[in-house]
């Protein structure tokens, strides 16, 4: 279809809209390992390593959709080890060992997430400093080239997952162009704030990394056969960071609280002390009748 064609029908604007949306809900998870891996280094470092990471992301993103028919054949399965699981509801087998080159990708990927998450959480509990990516001082450890690369692996597999859930919505090339570049320039737009937010809030990294454990966990299970509706995920994802914005709002007001009692003059009485700094004594009452 043609260009003008796709800006005259209603049904391709629809296609674009919902494919955006999805794009950048397909992206949180892709932004939250850049802005925690980012916030690693030094901050002189950091918005250019996100600028870097997201740009990667898009470039990967157009190699693939250059390249949709092949992208297509991924799913075709490359070797088969012959188990599978019962019979679902609706007679698919709950999971399967025919797996393609996008299964192992994303199994890689998903290892590779789960080994991330899982250091990063050993590191935060441990209480002794160490040489790990970022020692108790807050002082980075891992340098800028480390970084690009494990955020350019990422890339490749959200962006191979991101591409599919695009041909899977539509069969026309520039909306998909188009729903990607807006997508990851929203990504752009949110990483600093995000990561910005991250950093200010200790409890929210533990949170972002329980995330990244439940998206690595749900990658090795869809290259297993096992499909997790995206809407669980992102609900369960949604509730969390809901309920840990009240904790964040509860700890502020008592902060603020605790400050203004600091801060506020003290009403509760005057010492003897105080009096007599400003020549004043106190002496006590007489009730003997004398």
């Amino acid at each position: 279809m043609s260009i003008l064609a796709l800006l005259s029908d209603p049904a391709a604007w629809a296609a674009l809209a919902t494919l955006i949306v999805m794009e950048v809900v397909l992206g949180i998870d892709n932004l939250i390992f850049i802005s925690i891996l980012s916030n690693k280094l030094p901050q002189a470092q950091r918005v250019r390593v996100r600028r870097i990471g997201i740009s990667l992301a898009l470039i990967l993103r157009l190699a693939l959709l250059s390249t949709i028919a092949w992208i297509a054949g991924m799913v075709a399965p490359v070797f088969d080890l012959g188990l599978s699981g019962t019979p679902g509801p609706h007679g698919a087998p709950s999971f399967e060992t025919a797996f393609s080159i996008r299964d192992l990708i994303l199994i890689a990927g998903g290892m590779f997430l789960l080994w991330k998450a899982t250091k990063e959480i050993h590191h935060s509990m441990d209480p002794d400093e160490s040489g790990a990516t970022l020692d108790k001082k807050g002082n980075a450890m891992m340098g800028f080239g480390a970084a690009i690369i494990q955020i350019l692996l990422l890339d490749m597999v959200f962006s191979i997952d991101s591409i599919l859930t695009a041909i899977g919505m539509t069969d026309d090339l520039p909306v998909m162009i188009v729903a990607v570049v807006v997508a990851l320039g929203v990504m752009m737009l949110a990483a600093t704030p995000l990561a910005n937010f991250i950093a200010r809030n200790p409890t929210v990294v533990m949170l972002a990394l329980g995330f990244l454990l439940m998206i690595g966990a749900v990658l090795i299970a869809d290259g297993f056969g096992v499909h997790v509706p995206k809407g669980y995920i992102y609900s369960a994802m949604a509730f969390s960071a809901a309920v840990e914005a009240l904790n964040i709002a509860a700890r502020k007001a008592r902060e603020r609280k605790r400050a203004a009692r600091n801060t506020g003059p003290d009403t509760a009485g005057l010492d003897t002390a105080g009096l007599e700094t400003s020549g004043l004594e106190f002496s006590e009452p007489d009730f003997s009748g004398h």
